[in-house]
């Protein structure tokens, strides 16, 4: 017979107090509405900028909330028990893409600043007609249509059968969660895949790259798990998840860390390798660019503050044990995820060389506040975990 001596009780629901945080989120939603209307002026004032800064700002938050529903979606696929307890959080970011989905409306508008193969008449560039029946304005709207809407119904039924199952606990909810996650999963890819090739890759109509999916992806995973770590302990030290979110959840969080990390590392090296070895003029472009002047030194930056520092820092135990460590090398990664869609958008407008405008800064302060202000409305509305969960106790008493 087992012994239940030792047992942990499952812990009531805990709800984050939105009047204790008021302030902080009329704060939030202050900084985003003036973010978003200097953006605008600034739209009208140099619509080209306006368009890329927009877009780079626009690609980093996206990165961040698909990445969540992605670890919601691994959660219920692999039927992990460890992340129970910071499951809710995923789930409210992931909840955001509705709002991205509002934000992604001056891209649409400001189109043909962007994506100059919107402009160019047929029979004016052999290869652009060659593609002709994937890059069309009704079918690239079509698809970013079906991007929002398909994440957003995965993302909301994943968080419905959770809150439903925090009433009364009844497995199927358990069931139909992981039901969901199987049609997510494939979902996630396709959008994920699809929307960088759209967005990105868009930017300029004769380069390619197979790799190029894969690449977001290890970026979006590691630096949303990075996210994740932030929101916890932040969560943490407003006196919130006491007992809940252990060192050990912070232990496996600094694993998955590190293994993105090695994984991004893996997939742009080899993406550079195979260019570098084939040397087809359409594929070489993008790093002869990158690798120009003053975007040749974010590129290195890029390189060893991305990989070699955040590797050696997360190797030993000690430093994803440590929450203050943890947090600083999240933080960083997050950073470099900022910095990588910078070197990603910007060049395809600045291609002799960095240009700082302030309209870079703009949009990111104005969707990172609007953004924020949503996240304190939405996490107010359910528990900080799901406190019925069948795999609450086991992800309590978790030890690696």
């Amino acid at each position: 017979m087992s012994d239940r001596s030792h047992v942990l009780p499952a812990p009531e629901g805990e709800y984050f107090e939105t009047s204790r945080f008021a302030g902080l989120s009329l704060i939030c939603g202050a900084i985003g509405l003036v973010g978003l209307i200097l953006s605008f002026i600034g739209a009208f004032v140099s619509p080209v900028q306006f368009s890329f800064s927009w877009l780079f700002g626009f690609i980093f938050f996206f990165t961040l909330c698909i990445g969540c529903l992605f670890w919601t979606i691994v959660h219920h696929v692999v039927d992990a028990e460890w992340s129970v307890v910071v499951r809710r959080q995923l789930e409210n970011i992931a909840l955001l893409l509705p709002v991205m989905a509002v934000l992604f409306l001056p891209i649409l508008f400001w189109r043909k600043y962007l994506y100059r193969w919107m402009d160019v008449p047929r029979g004016m560039d052999p290869v652009l007609d060659a593609k002709r029946g994937y890059l069309n304005w009704e079918f690239f709207l079509f698809r970013a249509i079906f991007f929002f809407v398909a994440l957003t119904l995965v993302a909301w039924f994943l968080r419905r059968f959770s809150v439903d199952q925090d009433r009364d606990g009844n497995p199927k909810f358990t069931i139909w969660m992981r039901k969901a996650a199987f049609i997510g999963l494939p979902l996630f890819a396709l959008c994920l895949t699809f929307g960088a090739f759209d967005w990105l890759m868009g930017l300029n109509w004769k380069w390619f790259s197979t790799m190029w999916g894969p690449y977001i992806f290890a970026g979006t995973a590691g630096s949303s798990m990075a996210l994740l770590v932030l929101i916890t302990a932040a969560l943490q030290r407003a006196g919130y998840l006491k007992g809940v979110v252990t060192v050990e959840h912070y232990h496996i969080m600094g694993k998955w860390l590190l293994a993105f990390t090695v994984f991004w590392a893996y997939i742009g090296f080899s993406q550079y390798m195979l260019y570098w070895y084939a040397n087809i003029p359409e594929e070489t472009q993008y790093f002869i660019i990158r690798n120009t002047e003053s975007w040749n030194v974010l590129s290195w930056f890029l390189v060893i503050f991305r990989f070699f520092v955040p590797f050696a820092l997360l190797l030993p135990r000690v430093t994803k044990t440590n929450l203050t460590w943890l947090c600083c090398i999240s933080g960083w990664i997050v950073c470099m995820q900022l910095l990588d869609m910078y070197v990603i958008v910007l060049p395809a407008l600045h291609g002799t060389g960095v240009h700082l405008s302030i309209l870079d800064f703009l949009p990111l302060i104005g969707i990172g506040g609007t953004l924020a202000f949503f996240y304190l409305r939405i996490i107010a509305r359910t528990s900080l975990f799901p406190v019925r969960d069948p795999r609450l106790i086991e992800s309590l008493r978790l030890t690696n």
